[in-house]
Parts: structure tokens; C-alpha cells; sequence
């Protein structure tokens, strides 16, 4: 959600009351659609494996994350309309998550990449690993503050790079993540070369 608000915010786009359409309803797309919800979004459309429901004026996504956890599918739910399932990705909305299909990115259509988004998760994991090594837990708004500040970060460098090299967001990601991986190689092939040699006894 940090991503998505920061490529609404380059096209000058508010996050408030934007129609938005999941793909999805597992632990990142409920969470996805619950933080959407919380600042004001729609979700209009919500499908899984098995099935989709709609409502134009906004889906209860607490109401249906409560059946999606009882029945293990949105399919049913009596707080919107049924549809097939695939459906969803064709959606008339302002937002779609996931959208990382190569046939929107040739249509002009923002694709924020899977791959980056789903980096949070990895963050606060390291976030809990530093809290460990530290013996020391931080307050909720701290970790919320480090992640919104890592996540922004991370965009705006996956932003320079597609600007850099006139590439989609997707690609960037891999870019980048190359050009670092790269770097990080060097620069320890350099400390490795610098290592005092151990003779063979």
C-alpha cells in the first residue's frame, strides 16, 4: 500500500475513493484490500481460484475476509454479486492487484511490480531480526515508520532506474536488483583479493 500511495502520488492521483479490483484473496491479497479500504478505496471486485463478487458501491471486506476464512473462498458471499472468477483482471477499476501483465504495460496502464510490493514482507522480517540481535522491541509506530520509509525508498530507486533506461516498473526491479547484486560482487571480490594468503601446511 506505501507503493501503491506513492505511484498514486506521481500521477497526482488521490488514494481516496479510487475503485480498486484483487486478484486473489489469500494473506496478501485480504491484507492488501483491508489497508486499501482503511484509506478510503473501493474494492469493487474480489476473486479467487474458485469464484468472484462485486459491488460498485464498495465490498465489506472485514465482512468478507470473516466468510473467505469460514468457506475458504469469496465464492458465496451475499454482500455483492457473483462472477467468474478470471473476470477480474479485466476489471473496470482505477486499481488492480496484481496487474503485472504485459499486455497493460503495452497499453500505457501502471504496473507497480509484484516483486517490489511484496518486498514489506521482507522487510519487517529483517526488522524483526535487528529487534532480536538488539534484544529490544521496538514500538508498533516505529516499525511502521521504518517500513513506510524503506518501501518509499525502494520505489523511488526502482522509479529512477525505469526513468534511467525508459523500461516499465517490472523491469526496473530486475535492473536494479542485478546492478546491485553486481556491486555487491565486486566490492567483495575486491576484499577477498586484499585478504593476507594462509599457506598450505
Amino acid at each position: 500500500m506505501v507503493v501503491l500511495d506513492e505511484a498514486l502520488k506521481e500521477r497526482g492521483e488521490p488514494s481516496q475513493d479510487i475503485r480498486v479490483a484483487v486478484q486473489g484473496f489469500g494473506n496478501v491479497g485480504a491484507n492488501a484490500a483491508r489497508l486499501a479500504a482503511d484509506q478510503g478505496a473501493r474494492i469493487v471486485a474480489v476473486a479467487d481460484h474458485m469464484g468472484g463478487v462485486s459491488n460498485d458501491d464498495g465490498l465489506d471486506i472485514n465482512a468478507l475476509y470473516d466468510w473467505a476464512r469460514e468457506h475458504r473462498t469469496v465464492k458465496g458471499f451475499v454482500g455483492g454479486e457473483p462472477f467468474d472468477g478470471p473476470e477480474v483482471i479485466t476489471w473496470d477499476v482505477d486499481v488492480s492487484i496484481p496487474a503485472a501483465h504485459e499486455v497493460l504495460v503495452q497499453r500505457g496502464v501502471l504496473v507497480v511490480p509484484d516483486i517490489l510490493v511484496n518486498a514489506g514482507g521482507v522487510t519487517i522480517s529483517y526488522v524483526e531480526w535487528v529487534q532480536n540481535i538488539q534484544q529490544f522491541s521496538w514500538q508498533k509506530d516505529r516499525v511502521d515508520r521504518e517500513l513506510t520509509d524503506t518501501m518509499r525508498n525502494a520505489y523511488a530507486a526502482v522509479r529512477e532506474v525505469a526513468e534511467e533506461y525508459s523500461i516499465d516498473l517490472r523491469t526496473a526491479v530486475f535492473v536494479l536488483a542485478i546492478r546491485r547484486s553486481g556491486d555487491q560482487a565486486i566490492r567483495r571480490s575486491g576484499e577477498w583479493a586484499k585478504r593476507p594468503r594462509r599457506e598450505c601446511m
